[in-house]
Order: structure tokens, then sequence, then C-alpha cells
């Protein structure tokens, strides 16, 4: 009896078992991109004595003051931890390394960005380390950071000293302009694997139909030699097209040899006229050969798309129990709330997916697809579909303009077509699952993730109504974007289904909820849980605001300690949820916006957990500079 009584307690003390050191060495946690921690010392009965331990500051919002990119940037990186370092980029590419006991400076690295350049997005999200495992280590060569800038360079740093290794490509960096265009631009951190750095591209595909191509491209992390490129329109139906980029995070599979990248759609976004068929490798998520580049696989998510359905997130390299046996898969989840669960061998779907009759367009020239896949498990998240029956506000009068607004537009579910009347497009182009991605819990076998809940409002016009178009919209109306789509007969315009009073308070004009974190049993692709996450209205003068949610962006984590760590949402707030109930155990105001994925390691027997907070630009959350880094009381 003793014995079983020493037993438990060894077990139930994380906080003495923790190893000397653990860490973070990939954006996503590892290479697969799971968010997962063993670390169990910061846990469900110690999570409420958290604060914080360090606070680092970078100085950003002096870097970029009064030029071009303030209106965009987002703080939306995630540190890495290498070599007891934590490096991480910021908004305008600079690079920190800083102490991850202290939060001490140790070096920086200034690309010299043009800051009165035009840039699509203003953000990196993170750093790479060279080599990522033993395959790739050279005796003769040190460790090296890799970034990726929104001028098309691709870096190699000395991870000691911060400075570009010069036997690297021209210099120290790569262009992966050469021979694409000025629209190329990187705001994920590359891949690695074995020798290789493979990097993909961002790109504002939504101005011109004829536009740069996609194309992934591998280098010698020694030497800075392109070894191999894939091309995602090589098929002929999609030659007065371009795009089809993977601008998200790419994942590796170095035991299989296998590259995974998550593409986008062709360009332009919302009108497919001048590229017929399904686009095939666009809106997939493609494995590659390594060594090679060549395509083993490729699974479409969605075809021809005319919504801006982009694989945001990264594929998620997991493995999953099924008839008592460890199956390796990959899930892929989407802007439409989809998520795919497939064979990682072979991108056979592990549960069943149904391809489903979908609207059909009235645009004249558009050739939309007839059907569109469905995942019958997991069923979708998020926003599906929308009528006046589902308008919401704070007060009568407002819901009196939600409805009215709602019946101007067409909405017959997922999928329906961009149209001249104007279209519900649920979920929006931000909706469902964005960029932040998932996280997964191999031991629980439980994929987490959280969603937007938002519709947004597609209007295509003829080009030679563009003018008489805009004359006729009051200002409230102009806050729509507008999409060139030069090239195509029709212009683009995109609004979203939300208002804001003030800054305080934003609402979304369906009913709640507008923002929730979600927990799925990848054991049975059944839901476990669902609730709300943050808010985005005074809770003194809407004491309910707690339980609609709020948008959000940046990801989730989740720890063997039972807690699943985001921040994302408007209000400002990190937060800490069960992992097995979803139940609220902490929070924390953050300096500013916390629109990023924290991350978390030990390092001399002691938890962190860490956040970049920086706000985001085009979210409109408090702007800042911080990286803030939480623990436990030493006593």
């Amino acid at each position: 009896m003793l014995h079983k009584i020493l037993m438990l307690t060894i077990i139930s003390a994380p906080a003495f078992c923790q190893p000397k050191f653990s860490g973070w060495n990939a954006y996503g946690g590892d290479a697969g991109g799971t968010r997962y921690s063993l670390l169990t010392q910061i846990n469900e009965s110690n999570v409420h004595l958290l604060k914080p331990a360090w606070i680092f500051r970078t100085g950003e919002l002096d870097t970029y003051k009064g030029t071009k990119v303030s209106e965009k940037a987002a703080f939306e990186a995630t540190p890495i931890l290498v070599n007891n370092t934590l490096y991480f980029s910021t908004p305008t590419c600079r690079v920190f390394a800083i102490d991850p006991a202290t939060g001490k400076q140790k070096w920086l690295y200034d690309p010299k960005l043009d800051l009165k350049g035009w840039y699509s997005e203003v953000t990196t999200r993170g750093v790479s380390a060279w080599p990522s495992s033993k395959k790739g280590r050279n005796k003769n060569v040190k460790t090296r950071i890799f970034v990726g800038a929104l001028d098309g360079r691709l870096i190699a740093l000395d991870a000691a000293t911060g400075k570009p290794v010069t036997s690297f490509g021209n210099n120290g960096s790569v262009d992966l302009r050469e021979g694409l265009g000025d629209d190329v631009s990187i705001t994920s951190p590359p891949a690695v694997i074995g020798n290789l750095v493979i990097a993909g591209s961002s790109m504002a595909d939504n101005y011109k139909s004829v536009f740069a191509r996609g194309v992934v491209r591998a280098y010698d992390a020694v030497s800075g030699q392109e070894k191999w490129r894939w091309d995602p329109l090589e098929s002929d139906s999609a030659r007065k097209s371009g795009a089809a980029n993977a601008w998200s995070v790419i994942s590796v599979d170095e035991e299989r040899n296998l590259v995974f990248v998550p593409t986008s759609c062709s360009s332009p976004d919302y009108y497919g006229g001048n590229r017929p068929g399904d686009n095939l490798y666009a809106n997939s998520i493609v494995a590659l050969d390594a060594s090679s580049g060549k395509m083993v696989w490729h699974f479409q998510v969605v075809h021809h798309d005319i919504w801006d359905y982009d694989i945001a997130s990264q594929p998620m390299l997991i493995d999953i129990i099924r008839d008592s046996r460890k199956v390796p898969a990959v899930a892929v989840g989407t802007k439409i709330g989809h998520i795919f669960i497939l064979d990682r061998t072979t991108g056979n779907p592990l549960f069943p997916v149904e391809e489903r009759d979908v609207p059909v367009s009235d645009i004249k020239g558009e050739h939309a697809a007839q059907t569109q896949p469905f995942p019958m498990l997991p069923k979708p998240l998020g926003l599906q579909k929308v009528s006046v029956d589902d308008a919401w506000a704070p007060t009568p009068e407002l819901k009196k303009e939600a409805e009215e607004k709602i019946s101007r537009y067409i909405n017959k579910g997922t999928f329906t077509p961009p149209s001249l009347q104007g279209t519900l497009v649920t979920p929006g182009n931000v909706g469902g699952i964005h960029w932040g991605g998932m996280c997964f819990d191999p031991a629980k076998q439980v994929l987490y993730t959280n969603i937007n809940w938002l519709a947004s409002i597609i209007r295509l016009i003829p080009r030679e109504d563009l003018d008489a178009d805009n004359k006729r919209n009051d200002k409230k109306s102009m806050r729509a974007e507008t999409g060139m789509q030069t090239g195509t007969p029709y212009v683009m315009k995109r609004d979203y289904l939300f208002e804001i009073i003030d800054s305080n308070n934003w609402y979304v004009q369906t009913k709640p909820p507008w923002g929730t974190l979600n927990a799925i049993d990848l054991s049975t692709g059944k839901d476990k849980w669902q609730v709300p996450l943050g808010f985005m209205m005074d809770t003194a003068k809407y004491p309910d605001a707690k339980k609609w949610g709020s948008l959000n962006f940046g990801g989730a984590i989740v720890t063997a300690g039972n807690l699943v760590f985001v921040a994302a949402t408007r209000d400002g707030f990190f937060r800490a949820y069960h992992s097995q109930s979803g139940k609220l155990m902490w929070e924390s105001l953050l300096p500013a916006g916390g629109q990023a994925t924290p991350m978390t390691y030990s390092i001399k027997r002691k938890q962190f957990v860490v956040i970049t907070a920086g706000g985001h630009g085009k979210f409109l959350t408090k702007m800042g500079d911080y990286v803030v880094a939480y623990a436990l009381p030493d006593k």
C-alpha cells in the first residue's frame, strides 16, 4: 500500500519531474504543427497562480511609426526555442534573440525593409532553425536561423550572432522574387527538412487575373542553391491565372521524407471565368517528396474556388488510433469550418467524405463547380447559413437594421456563389478555421481549434458600372474593400456582417456565438465541447457579452497539464481552459492585442508560457511591441 501511495505522489508532483530542458523548436511546436507540449508543471491545479515572469519590448512601434505599414502591422509571431535561446520576428521582419529565462536581448538583426513600399500584409509569423534534426547536422556549419521577409528575401542568420551567413545565397539571402515578380512576399516561417529549407509565398492575388505563380522552392540550407521547385498551376486549365500559393505554414515529415503544402485560391479570388475547371492543386493539401519535389498525392478541399477559401492553417501531422492501431494522419482545417482527416501516406480520407451538390452561379462567364467535398466527420464548424431569422443586435433599432441588411443579400448555405445582387458568404474568408490553426493532444486524441462565426458580403460589379456604383453608395457602405480583379469583367467589393458602435463595442449581426474554442474527439470524429471565446462588447453595459464570444486571430496550444492556452480575441486577454471540459481556468490582460499563437518550454526545471502581444492593425486591437512570459511563483 505504501508503495502505491509513493507512486501516486510521484505521478501527481509534476513540478519536480520536469525535464531539465524541454523546448519548442518550430513555429507549430514541432515540424508537424501539433502545438502540443508534454510539460505539466503548469497544470489545472495551479494555473490560477500564473503571473508574468518577464516582459521584453522590441521597439517595433518606433520602427514603423509614420510609415505606410503602420495601419496593417500585426505582431503574429510565435517564438521558437533553440540552443537555449528564444528567436522570433517582428512585423517589419526584424529578428530578435533573447534569453528564455530572463527575457534579456542577445542580438537583433534588422533586414532594413523598405517601409515606404506597399505590402499586402505586414507580418511575419516566425522564424525557423537549421538543423532541425540530426539528419541535417553538419559538423562544419553552425546553427542557422531562417526568416522570410516581406520583400521576398529568404535570409540565413548565424544563430549565435544574428549576422547574415554570407556563404548562403547572395551574401546571406536568396531572392524569391527572381523570375516571379515583385508580388511575391513571405509571411510564414520556412519549413526545414534534412539539409533543405523550403519556402512558399504570400501574394495580393485579388487585384488581377494573370498573376505570379505560387511556386514552392527548396534550397540547400548550407549554400542557398535551389534544389527543386513545384508549381501548383502546372495544369493547362490554369494557365490564364496565377497564385495558388502556399502563404501558410508548410509541414514536414522527416521519417517519411514528405513535405505537406497547403495551397490557396487561384487568382483572382472571386471570379473564375478565366480559369475554368476545378483548378487542380489550388485549395489543396499536397504531399511532395522532399528529395525531388515530385508530388506524391493531393487532396482538394475546394473545387474552383470563388470565395477566397485558401487553406490558411498549417497542416497538422498527427497519429490517430483506429481499430487499436496507430495511423499516421494529416488534419487539414479550412476557412469553411471543414476538417479533413487524411491518411498521411496516401491522402485517403480516414473519415467519410462525400461530394454534395452546391448552388450554381448566375454570373455570366462563371462556371462554378457543381459539387464540393464535405467531411461527414468531424462536422463542419461555425456559421454555415444565414437568414433574416438569424439577425441580432444589442437594441431593437439596430436589430431592425441587421434584418434589413441580411434581407438584401443571397445566401443558400455554404458555397453560395458571388453575385451582382450581393452574396452572404458563410463562413466568410476569415471565418471557420483561420491561420491560427489547430492543436492536438495525442494522449487524449482530442483536436482543439478556435474559430470565427462571421459572414462576408461579396458583390461583383460589372467593370463599366464601378463609378456609378461608387456614387450610389453612402459613406457607411464604402467601408467595403475593393478588389479590382483586372483582366476579368468584374470588380469585387467585400464587407462583413458586423458593426462597430465604438472601439469597445463590436458586434456581429447574427446570433452569438461569434468566436468559439472547440474540442473534437478524433477517436470518434464527434464534437467534445464548445465554449465562447472572449468578448468584444462592454461587459458593464452588456453583462452577457462573455457568453457571446469574440472574433479572433491567433491559435491555441495544448499541454499535458490538461490546459489549452489561447489569446487571439479583441478583448486583449490571454486565457487557459481545461482541456477536458472547456472550463475557463485562468485569464490575464495583455499589454496589447494578443493576435498570435503562444508557446511553452521548460528551462532549469521551470516552465514558461510565452506570447507576443503587439496588436493587429486591420483588426483594430491595441498596438504594442511586447513579448510576455508567464510562470508560476518560484516558491
